[in-house]
């Protein structure tokens, strides 16, 4: 499927790998609007085809995006590029299990998007995301921020849907973030859980509901664990994440910038360097803008050096 001839200028994102993941990325970007041309590329061009085609019939009455199967010289000129390339996990398998397949095909990834990069920030979803974002960095070389991986921003999105569905109210009203590792070594920061602005203790105090540290355990618990769940029930994950990465691409294209728990290469903030780990940080136009380094109770800084350790191990292991 051939692109127009004509250009439409800026808002342009490629996405790396046309399967369920990339594919409802595509999907979701095209509905809202966010971008004008979205290229999908994959080794299975018959697939990527196929896809490509079956988004673009919808789009003429809620859309104007130019969506088409392309190749990786379609990454050029583009303002963002998403990789989700890679082996997902199957049912009773870390997101670490995949490592050492899955940094192969990353570099190859990589090597081809060198040969025609011209610009644009680059966005890994792949698994294990946080590995695999560190090695993007390095072998892509750009200024700090403009590769970055989706880290704990779905996290962060089961972690406020399961607080809503506690405290019996929208997620809109509800303000909380998971940093660490995108996996077992994620660490909620219940520290700065607020439920209307009011910390998350004092609301349920004030309400009469239930709140200790059983309760906080549980639904750490049950946020850890909510991928997993999904994957044994129906063998992938996409649309939470696909949903999540539209509001990445938003703050990166239309230059909204935002506030989410993304993965980056640290730089010395909360004490940590040479890793890439999820903290809440600015994404805008140039990628992650900025890392905050607000402080988190001393539990919590605990468990994040815990999940620095393991994430570090794991890249000594891989080189």
């Amino acid at each position: 499927m051939k692109k127009n001839s004509y250009s439409l200028g800026n808002r342009k994102v490629a996405i790396v790998g046309a399967g369920y993941v990339g594919s409802s990325i595509a999907y979701a970007l095209a509905l809202r609007d966010v971008a004008r041309e979205i290229v999908l590329i994959d080794t299975n061009e018959g697939k990527t085809v196929g896809e490509a085609k079956d988004i673009r019939h919808g789009l003429p009455g809620i859309g104007t995006a130019d969506l088409y199967a392309g190749n990786y010289s379609d990454c050029e000129d583009c303002d963002l590029i998403i990789i989700t390339a890679g082996r997902g996990r199957k049912p009773g398998e870390s997101r670490l299990d995949l490592t050492n397949e899955n940094v192969k095909i990353m570099k190859s990834v990589i090597e081809s998007i060198q040969r025609y990069y011209t610009r644009g920030v680059i966005l890994v979803i792949s698994n294990p995301v946080d590995i695999l974002t560190y090695k993007a960095s390095e072998w892509m070389g750009l200024p700090d921020g403009m590769v970055f991986g989706s880290g704990c921003i779905l996290d962060t999105s089961r972690f406020v849907r399961t607080i809503a569905d506690y405290v019996g109210l929208s997620t809109g009203v509800i303000n909380g973030y998971v940093v660490g590792e995108h996996g077992d070594g994620q660490v909620p920061i219940w520290s700065h859980v607020t439920v209307g602005g009011i910390p998350i203790s004092e609301y349920c105090n004030d309400i009469g509901l239930a709140w200790d540290e059983q309760i906080r355990l549980e639904i750490a618990e049950k946020t850890k664990t909510m991928g997993s769940e999904i994957i044994s029930a129906k063998g992938r994950t996409h649309y939470g994440i696909a949903t999540c990465v539209c509001q990445i691409a938003d703050s990166i294209m239309n230059m909204r910038p935002t506030i989410a728990s993304v993965s980056s290469v640290l730089l010395g903030e909360h004490g940590c360097r040479d890793v890439a780990l999820s903290v809440p940080s600015v994404i805008g136009p140039s990628g992650v803008q900025q890392r905050i380094r607000e402080k988190w109770a001393p539990e919590e800084y605990r468990a994040f050096f815990d999940s620095v350790e393991k994430v570090r191990n794991m890249l000594a292991v891989i080189g």
